[in-house]
């Protein structure tokens, strides 16, 4: 039972959402399945976040390298756990003045909207432009113009990072506007670059299709944790 059940549940609930897509008849059939898939998904988000808090604690407890950091994470999510669930500083809303929590976390001014503007989206931004700084030093260290196809990833490349910044437009503001880099950079992203996003896309959608019926099927049974 402990392989056939999960197998079962797993085909019913999958084809139940397929027909209830194109079957009006079974529409209502998904919107229950979603339901219950949204109660096991706050139950998942419980459950990780006491896996989170405890190997935390255990790297914390044992001084592992980075412990340190590990404690940072702990407080930063009681922090805001306890800020988004006591929803303070939060105003009553229009609807329901008579009642304090009413009025939503994020809202402007509350405690847990100057978290992420002020603490959260920062740090996020630095993160990203720190990315940004090393993709673009991986890229100059392994670009090597060393043929044809080499030559036109580094040229084009080379056109859409700086086509991106003030410098493309500075640089060639002189050229037809055909050629300007800020234009070659469009053209490259919604033309060359979109359609091999678009193929790319068609083999994910085929991959998704075939791994699903797999799963539905009980050909791949992976998520058990065996890989027969």
């Amino acid at each position: 039972m402990k392989r056939t059940l999960p197998l079962l549940i797993a085909a019913v609930t999958g084809f139940v959402l397929i027909g209830a897509h194109f079957v009006p008849y079974t529409q209502s059939w998904g919107e229950e399945a979603m339901i219950w898939f949204d109660i096991l998904a706050a139950i998942a988000f419980i459950l990780g976040g006491a896996n989170l808090v405890r190997l935390n604690l255990q790297k914390i407890s044992d001084r592992r390298a980075g412990w340190g950091y590990a404690a940072v994470t702990v407080i930063a999510f009681f922090l805001t756990l306890v800020v988004g669930m006591a929803k303070m500083g939060v105003h009553p809303s229009a609807q329901f003045p008579q009642f304090a929590w009413s009025g939503d976390y994020v809202q402007e001014g509350s405690s847990f909207w100057f978290i992420y503007q002020y603490a959260f989206y920062p740090l996020g931004a630095t993160m990203f432009a720190l990315l940004a700084c090393f993709i673009a030093s991986a890229a100059f260290r392994a670009f090597r113009a060393k043929n044809t196809e080499a030559i036109i990833l580094l040229s084009t490349a080379f056109i859409v990072l700086v086509g991106r910044t003030y410098a493309g437009t500075a640089l060639t503001g002189w050229m037809p506007e055909a050629l300007q880099f800020d234009n070659l950079t469009g053209t490259i992203m919604n033309v060359f670059n979109l359609a091999g996003n678009r193929a790319i896309t068609i083999g994910i959608g085929l991959g998704v299709v075939s791994l699903s019926l797999k799963i539905l099927l009980g050909v791949d049974r992976s998520y058990l944790g065996t890989e027969e």
